[in-house]
């Protein structure tokens, strides 16, 4: 209990510093004039600026780190996430073609498309029976499948008109600028029904942490309960791709994070501080990259991948260490 409380006090810190600070930093009491009364500048950055880009980044990072969870959970492997795994650079692929091609589809649905071709892909290409982790084949071959889908984003940007190709390059980039109102409903109503499709599935998660043969015994279908985990796990990476870019690390960070605050054992627990822990994550990235050079503002994949880096290079050598890779 404490642990949760600890981690909503977390957010609440980061909420209130990134609507007091920016170009123009705004005081307690001008703050609360502007959420309370809706007067002064404070209502113009809650309101219009400031507010909406918040509640964007803490529905992306929810959402990115609930996946994250689920898939670092099913799959055992901490590096299990879908950044890594390549499905967030299909989602971005497939934003940035309908850019390109003009296409009217909403975002979301974009990306949840492209993202769930790329967990095909990557899954057909890792099939390999009998031949040896089957994970570690999984996590390899998302990297290989990431990086290449990520050089045909940028090919296909830089193929693009002036207007549209500085459109698909910010977005590439990961960036929160200009989200309003509509960009924050895109991520949390397709997050909330996902995250309640999830809270039905926690139960098959539970069964399939004790092993797959376990699970089965005890009347699960356990290869259908994995396809649905998978594909909840990949529409709520595309959900946060679909608004903030495909922005790597923070899936990878946000269930250790999440868990070190709160100490959630619990698979239910896991996954709520996952999700605390994504959205903290995303809301410090986006406060970091509006806060740390005066008069510029960093996109956020910039700046979560500043703090996401070290974060894998440590745990790629821990896993190393253990003879896991």
């Amino acid at each position: 209990m404490r642990g949760a409380l600890g981690l909503l006090a977390l957010l609440l810190a980061a909420a209130l510093l990134s609507l007091a600070v920016g170009e123009t930093l705004i005081g307690p009491g001008a703050l609360w004039r502007g959420v309370w009364h809706g007067e002064g500048p404070g209502a113009l950055a809650v309101r219009v600026i400031r507010g909406p880009r918040l509640v964007t980044a803490l529905g992306a990072g929810a959402a990115l780190g609930l996946s994250g969870a689920v898939l670092q959970t099913l799959l055992r492997n901490p590096l299990a996430s879908p950044d890594i795994l390549g499905f967030n650079a299909g989602a971005g692929l497939a934003v940035v073609a309908s850019i390109a091609l003009g296409w009217t589809l909403p975002p979301p649905l974009v990306a949840a498309l492209g993202g769930i071709a790329s967990a095909l892909l990557v899954t057909l290409l890792a099939h390999r029976p009998g031949r040896g982790d089957a994970t570690l084949i999984l996590v390899l071959v998302g990297l290989g499948v990431g990086f290449t889908l990520t050089a045909v984003t940028s090919l296909l940007s830089l193929r693009l008109p002036v207007t549209q190709a500085a459109e698909a390059q910010r977005w590439v980039a990961g960036s929160l600028a200009a989200r309003n109102g509509g960009h924050a409903l895109q991520v949390w109503v397709p997050g909330l029904a996902l995250g309640a499709i999830l809270a039905v599935q926690v139960r098959s998660l539970q069964l399939l942490e004790l092993g797959p043969e376990l699970a089965r015994g005890l009347g699960l279908r356990v290869e259908g309960a994995r396809l649905a985990l998978v594909g909840t796990a990949v529409l709520l990476a595309a959900a946060g791709v679909a608004v903030a870019g495909p922005v790597a690390f923070v899936a990878l960070m946000a269930l250790p994070l999440g868990r070190r605050v709160t100490g959630a054992r619990g698979t239910a627990g896991r996954l709520l501080s996952a999700a605390g822990g994504g959205a903290l994550v995303m809301a410090l990235a986006d406060l970091a990259g509006r806060a740390a050079l005066p008069g510029i503002q960093l996109p956020v994949g910039v700046t979560v991948g500043v703090m996401g880096a070290p974060y894998l290079l440590w745990r790629l050598a821990r896993e190393m260490d253990r003879g896991e890779l």
